[in-house]
């Protein structure tokens, strides 16, 4: 019988194991109503990972607790009063509180779900506070869904309610800070408790990505005004450009622009993650609402319809402030250019000026080398018979007949003819060695 193969064999990757856990990390926790949830962010700068674990290592420490799941990004923990879920994202970390309530029992505003946790070990977490939300899960038979409607009128304030999950819950809000917290209200019509669990963090997560995405708000107001003093500062060194009249002028307004194209890039820079978190974390929003399901209720706007007017807006006003950099950016980069082909041409031209001025002086040298070449083939002549002077004297030792006088006066025009002839053909070569123009 051939051997069984087993996987274990088989080299496996290091990672494996961890993207597999990561896929099914972070389920929802399976809840019964009812139950009151609070759900804390706090943004972090990623340096104080290690003080969050020190403090929920305290928790424990102070606490009977139980951990159901446990890895480097996200711990559940069970104590006897409250269960807790942390979280670590990249920007923030989150605690989720569950805690039972009793059928019937009337909840105090001021209620929490970490109640029974020690306040010293809350002003411990590490970041600062950046969104804070109680959910209130009840039974539709406890609160029924007409009586929360009827208390809706006298309030005035503006209400967000939709029935979702295909009708078996529904779910009120109004987005606005009571004691400190954001609320939402889900009366349970006809869900699982693992349905129930799915709503419940998606109202957390809702709440948790809008605040997040709204961080990029200020960034845009803050760069908008700066881009509008930026955009005048590049229309006038256009309007420079077009009046410049010397080289100097066009150079002073190239150092301008130069300038101009640092601020942009740093801008551009300092504003890119920021504009491109928030687009994820409306994107994060936006799929969360669409999960739920929404069935609209009469007169009440959904969660989906006051995102698309409240939280659209700001985002659309992200995406505008990062298109204007980007648009920015790309008209310095093109002025640039043209302002430095100017530049370049001018050189190019001054360049061929000298070039032309060097072209003269050097045919003005070769004129006067020409104008004294008479005097280079006397002088040539001179001391050349010079020379054949000393010869002849020297010979007339050997040759008693040969008169130098007579030597001397016979060689002057030879040595004339020789070095006019000589003269005349290096030009010749210099000539033919003289590339083509």
């Amino acid at each position: 019988m051939q051997p069984r193969f087993e996987i274990s064999e088989l080299e496996e990757h290091p990672l494996r194991q961890r993207l597999n856990n990561e896929f099914h990390a972070r389920p929802p926790i399976p809840l019964i109503g009812p139950t009151l949830v609070s759900h804390l962010v706090f943004k972090h700068n990623g340096s104080t990972i290690p003080q969050e674990r020190d403090n929920l290592t305290r928790l424990c420490q102070s606490q009977v607790c139980n951990a159901i799941e446990s890895s480097d990004s996200h711990l559940t923990l069970d104590a006897s009063s409250f269960r807790m879920r942390w979280e670590l994202h990249t920007e923030f970390s989150s605690y989720t509180f569950f805690r039972q309530l009793v059928a019937g029992e009337p909840l105090d505003p001021d209620a929490t779900a970490f109640d029974p946790v020690m306040p010293e070990w809350l002003s411990a977490i590490p970041g600062k506070l950046m969104a804070a939300t109680h959910v209130e899960l009840r039974s539709a038979a406890e609160i029924t869904p007409e009586s929360v409607l009827a208390r809706l009128s006298p309030t005035g304030r503006q209400m967000v309610a939709s029935q979702v999950a295909d009708g078996a819950a529904w779910v009120f809000t109004d987005l606005m800070f009571d004691n400190g917290f954001s609320r939402f209200l889900v009366l349970d019509v006809a869900l699982t408790q693992r349905q129930a669990g799915r709503t419940v963090q998606r109202m957390v997560e809702i709440e948790t990505y809008r605040m997040m995405a709204l961080l990029g708000l200020p960034v845009a107001k803050e760069v908008g005004r700066w881009l509008s003093g930026a955009e005048q500062e590049l229309a006038g060194m256009m309007e420079h450009i077009g009046h410049a009249r010397s080289p100097e002028d066009e150079r002073a307004v190239l150092a301008s622009l130069s300038k101009l194209a640092a601020e942009v890039e740093q801008s551009v820079a300092r504003t890119t993650f920021r504009f491109g978190a928030s687009r994820a974390y409306h994107g994060l929003v936006t799929h969360r609402i669409a999960e739920l399901r929404e069935a609209r209720i009469p007169a009440l706007p959904t969660l989906n319809e006051f995102m698309q007017r409240r939280l659209l807006p700001a985002m659309n006003t992200c995406a505008a402030m990062a298109h204007r950099q980007d648009d920015l950016s790309e008209r310095v980069a093109r002025n640039s250019q043209l302002l430095r082909t100017r530049v370049d041409v001018e050189l190019e031209r001054q360049n061929q000026e000298l070039l032309a001025q060097m072209n003269n002086r050097a045919k003005l040298q070769l004129r006067l080398q020409e104008t004294v070449e008479g005097l280079s083939v006397v002088a040539i002549t001179y001391y050349g018979s010079q020379l054949v002077q000393y010869l002849a004297k020297g010979g007339k030792y050997i040759f008693p007949s040969l008169s130098p006088e007579i030597a001397t006066a016979v060689s002057i025009p030879l040595i004339a003819i020789l070095s006019l002839f000589g003269i005349k053909r290096m030009r010749r070569e210099l000539t033919k060695e003289d590339p083509p123009q």
